[in-house]
């Protein structure tokens, strides 16, 4: 492997290691650093380099396997290659700039971790108390195809129980210009379950009236959704 190789697989942080996975698998097929028809290393090295488990690695392996990345061989000179024929895109939105990717990405951390910070900081009624819960029930419980509408609404109840009108309407249009993001990934059900994770874990923090429990956990899951964003649209 060439020094573009060793740069793409180095380890993973450990917040969103599956996320970060798909990342680093993505960055490294489309730039090249393993051309289509080639093979990715050896599971256990790869693992290793990545700095993740190989249960992980299966999962991120899979996931770009259904979206037509990679294809697994068996037998003795099987493997996981990279697909001769790469998807264009990854779904029926054009991909967008690295500019505008970013621009929508940063904008969205800023305006949500500090929804989530907000909403801890307030005092809060019964009303947004069970607001919140009964939207978490709804992602957790969602089927497949409905789940980013439900992933959207619980993001907009956080920034609901702010208190605050503007901070929700920006949080509604910055949603409204990562779906159009989204809709261009594929859904992965690894990701859906790290994501419902999270959300428990951001829902706790406003829950306790822990502010900084409540943006670093929300950052870390933005972060996650990032990672993906990059992966399959830079």
């Amino acid at each position: 492997m060439d020094t573009a190789g060793d740069a793409l697989f180095r380890p993973v942080r450990t917040g969103n290691a599956f996320e970060e996975t798909v990342e680093r698998l993505l960055q490294a097929i489309r730039l090249g650093v393993v051309p289509p028809g080639e093979r990715l290393p050896a599971e256990r090295e790869l693992a290793a380099r990545l700095g993740v488990s190989r249960v992980t690695l299966r999962e991120a392996l899979h996931a770009l396997q259904e979206a037509g990345f990679v294809e697994s061989r068996r037998g003795r000179y099987g493997g996981t290659f990279i697909s001769a024929s790469l998807p264009v895109g990854g779904g029926p939105v054009p991909p967008p700039s690295v500019g505008s990717l970013e621009d929508a990405l940063t904008l969205r951390t800023a305006l949500e971790a500090g929804a989530a910070e907000a909403a801890a900081a307030r005092v809060l009624s019964g009303y947004d108390r069970d607001h919140l819960r009964a939207r978490l029930a709804e992602c957790e419980s969602a089927e497949l195809t409905d789940y980013r509408r439900k992933d959207s609404r619980l993001h907009l109840a956080i920034a609901e129980v702010t208190g605050s009108a503007s901070l929700t309407s920006a949080v509604a249009d910055v949603r409204m210009r990562l779906n159009e993001l989204l809709d261009g990934i594929p859904l992965l059900p690894r990701n859906i379950e790290h994501s419902n994770q999270q959300h428990a874990v951001i829902v706790a923090a406003v829950l306790d009236g822990d502010p900084a429990a409540a943006r670093s956990a929300m950052t870390e899951h933005l972060d996650g959704t990032a990672a993906l964003l990059r992966g399959f649209l830079s």
